[in-house]
């Protein structure tokens, strides 16, 4: 069910320009705050602009900025934890407590400070997120890394001549990855949410740019004359968040074999 979800979603982004009834940017001062109809579908905001076309452009950029932050976060937590947990010593203890350091913090809060050093703009978001995210994910790669690497198949690899690199690339990293992925999108949603923050506070996506936050934030004026535009935006970002948690538990029991199902026969007895 998550993964239809967010498959529905990632073909509605891609096909916006196709399917968007209206040019997202279009204004139309005579027909603001207008309710659904067969022009708009979802209405339009004070500006006359179609709430399902920036629904749909908007999309585009808060399910691609996620992807980006959430793909970058897993290479950086797979490579730092990776050469933590091999390696050990200074280079982990270095490692880890900058690692303490970040956790320490609430992630949105630290996002938030980077993003108001940085200054408002999609990148600067992505950064900021990026930034405060990977540590983590870098904590669980280093303890899978930690009860790896001492394990009969990686001594049996040093024992034949192989070298670190060598080891954490052909050996650690293949086992890494079921867990790996399974965190990156259970952690999908975070990202989502703190992407559609930053932007709702003023530091993400600038207006009139399309995006599910800076849209939220828009809406809030009009939230009794008009609540429709909040309620829209609102719900994209709360179904979409919800499918990465379901596709996220759904891969868990998929690739952990110690959640297998019993057979049915099984069961019954």
């Amino acid at each position: 069910m998550g993964a239809c979800i967010l498959a529905i979603f990632t073909l509605l982004a891609i096909g916006a320009p196709l399917i968007a009834p209206c040019d997202p940017l279009a204004l139309d001062l005579d027909d603001g705050l207008a309710l659904p109809s067969w022009r708009h579908p979802l209405g339009t905001d004070l500006l006359g602009r179609d709430t399902l076309s920036r629904l749909l452009f908007g999309a585009r950029v808060s399910l691609t900025a996620a992807s980006v932050v959430a793909l970058i976060v897993a290479l950086i937590g797979l490579s730092v934890g990776t050469v933590a947990g091999f390696y050990g010593g200074w280079a982990d203890e270095i490692i880890m407590r900058l690692v303490d350091t970040l956790l320490a913090f609430p992630s949105f809060i630290l996002s938030l400070v980077v993003a108001g050093l940085l200054g408002p703009g999609l990148w600067n978001a992505i950064l900021a997120t990026t930034l405060v995210r990977w540590a983590r994910t870098a904590r669980v790669v280093r303890s899978i890394v930690l009860s790896l690497r001492g394990q009969e198949f990686v001594l049996a690899a040093r024992s034949l001549g192989a070298g670190s690199g060598s080891i954490m690339i052909r050996h650690l990293v293949p086992n890494v990855l079921g867990p790996l992925i399974v965190l990156t999108t259970l952690d999908l949603g975070n990202v989502i949410l703190s992407l559609a923050g930053l932007s709702f506070i003023g530091l993400g996506v600038q207006l009139p740019q399309p995006e599910w936050g800076a849209m939220l934030n828009y809406g809030r004026t009009y939230v009794q004359t008009a609540p429709l535009l909040t309620v829209f935006p609102g719900l994209a970002i709360s179904l979409c968040v919800l499918s990465a948690n379901l596709l996220g538990d759904g891969l868990r029991d998929f690739l952990d074999p110690r959640h297998q199902r019993l057979p049915k026969e099984t069961a019954a007895d």
